[in-house]
């Protein structure tokens, strides 16, 4: 069986820009036991672009 940790990240954050924030979020997680498994868009305006996603974790309980 497994757990999941969904982070949800403001996509204006880092997406199309040069931060790493998602990366220092998933190497967090790791350290943690958990794995990275994909993001899921959480919140996108009019025009179809990504305003919010969640990064999916999970780890073996």
């Amino acid at each position: 069986m497994f757990q999941y940790e969904y982070v949800n990240v403001k996509v204006g954050s880092f997406w199309g820009a040069r931060s790493e924030e998602h990366r220092e979020i998933i190497d967090k997680y790791a350290a943690n036991g958990y794995r990275y498994v994909g993001f899921i868009p959480a919140n996108m305006d009019s025009y179809g672009k990504y305003k919010e996603i969640d990064l999916i974790f999970e780890k073996e309980v």
